[in-house]
């Protein structure tokens, strides 16, 4: 099982700290998308954390159930109100196994790559397909990697910078890994969390899709289905259960 890197440490403050990401604009918006696509059955999510996504799109009345490897995500999940609605499953999302098929299921903002290998992914996309309704849909949300925007001779990439927090992602071509290194000031202590990743490329997850029995549909520059173009940072995709 991968380790968990949102442990006691990490999730108290996880909220605080992704402060950008749960800006009401970037939710609803998120929320949206997902809900048209859930229509009136259920919604899995992988990696539901600290319920971010899951508590408003079950405000609108979406069944949703979560897979998370953190407990102790989980918990600050199941503090919040309508947490109550949302059942959740501990374990690594793309082995862990549900009794019941689901008209959705998504990754957003960024969680595919916290599988850190090729294999893993792969398995992940072949565990939504088990768990997707015959016209289902897996939705994903993720960076496309900045190799050629980095500068010349340099693997690096500074991200956050502040009078508090510090952070950058240290990139590894040969085996397609990157590692986020976060480094905060906690009263007069100065504490350090590095995360490994796995970026993954817009082609490389449609074969995996295809593998699973699933086809592209909809590629997006982000939530409000913006163009995506070779000048988009990332991008939302729609795979539909075809076989």
């Amino acid at each position: 099982m991968p380790e968990n890197h949102f442990d006691a440490a990490v999730a108290p403050g996880y909220d605080a700290t992704e402060r950008a990401m749960f800006a009401p604009a970037v939710v609803d918006a998120t929320v949206d998308f997902l809900a048209v696509l859930a229509g009136d059955g259920a919604a899995l999510e992988l990696g539901i954390g600290t319920g971010r996504i899951a508590v408003p799109l079950a405000r609108r009345g979406v069944t949703v159930h979560g897979i998370d490897l953190s407990p102790e995500m989980v918990a600050q999940l199941q503090v919040k109100k309508g947490s109550d609605q949302i059942g959740v499953s501990i374990g690594d999302f793309a082995t862990t196994t549900l009794d019941r098929q689901f008209r959705l299921a998504y990754l957003v903002f960024n969680t595919i790559t916290n599988l850190t290998t090729q294999d893993e992914q792969v398995a992940c996309f072949e565990n939504v397909g088990r768990h997707l309704e015959p016209g289902g849909h897996f939705v994903i949300e993720v960076f496309v990697p900045i190799l050629r925007r980095l500068p010349p001779g340099e693997n690096m990439r500074v991200y956050e910078w502040g009078p508090t927090r510090f952070s950058f992602d240290e990139y590894h071509v040969v085996n397609q890994t990157l590692v986020s290194h976060h480094y905060s000031m906690d009263g007069d202590r100065l504490r350090r969390h590095s995360v490994p990743f796995r970026y993954v490329w817009p082609a490389e997850l449609d074969l995996m899709a295809r593998l699973a029995g699933m086809e592209l549909r909809e590629r997006w520059g982000g939530w409000h289905r913006e163009p995506f173009t070779e000048d988009s940072e990332s991008h939302v995709s729609v795979w539909q259960k075809v076989r």
